[in-house]
């Protein structure tokens, strides 16, 4: 087969994929899987209230001589503590910054205007002071604000603000994690991708139905 005839059909399964699998394996997540999303990080971090761990990757695409930097694809997701994607938004190139990206992305903006359906604020275990809200936790290169977590700067830390840290730190793995685990076993994205842009797009999204399908529905030790 000729180049463009291989292309197409890579470009037509991945898109068959999205299509057929984006509905079970990459819902938007009502109010109950939010709150079984913090559940699993209370049990396995012990977070409370936290409803995902937010991260960026750059992908490299080979680009065209004279191209400068704009040929990376890169995308923000929120991540659960089966390493699975929760939300996924594919839609910057060049190398900006990760915050930069989930400002401009559709789940910024969604996260913003409190349009994913998050739980209601609740009270922190063994707490009995006023309710806290349900949030995101990221690094510290994300803003701060009522709807995302990041960790206290490091100088004049309390053993307080040393322990939210750590517990913040633990929780984030989770997202480091599975993108790893995203890589590796997509191994296409261990160096640069010899497709035009928008196609790298494609990939990316079969890629992630696929590592959720997997991480769904294969036993996992």
């Amino acid at each position: 087969m000729g180049t463009s005839t291989i292309a197409g059909v890579v470009r037509a399964t991945c898109s068959a994929i999205w299509l057929r699998l984006k509905a079970s394996v990459l819902p938007h997540p009502t109010r109950q899987q939010w709150l079984d999303i913090a559940q699993g990080f209370l049990e396995r971090a012990q977070l409370p209230n936290c409803i995902g761990a937010l991260d960026g990757k750059h992908i490299r695409v080979k680009k065209p001589t004279n191209s400068g930097s704009q040929y990376y694809n890169s995308f923000v997701c929120l991540a659960d503590t089966n390493y699975r994607f929760i939300i996924l938004d594919i839609r910057s190139y060049g190398s900006t910054a990760n915050a930069r990206i989930f400002r401009a992305s559709r789940m910024g903006r969604w996260l913003q205007s409190n349009q994913l359906d998050r739980p209601q604020p609740a009270n922190l275990p063994g707490s009995t002071g006023p309710p806290a809200p349900c949030v995101v936790v990221g690094d510290k290169g994300f803003a701060l604000s009522s709807q995302l977590m990041r960790p206290f700067p490091r100088r004049g830390l309390d053993a307080q603000r040393r322990t939210f840290n750590y517990r913040l730190s633990r929780a984030r793995r989770f997202v480091e994690c599975t993108f790893g685990i995203f890589t590796h076993k997509w191994r296409v994205f261990l160096s640069p991708i010899q497709l035009a842009p928008q196609n790298v797009n494609v990939v990316i999204k079969a890629c992630v139905l696929l590592h959720n399908y997997l991480r769904t529905y294969e036993a996992t030790p």
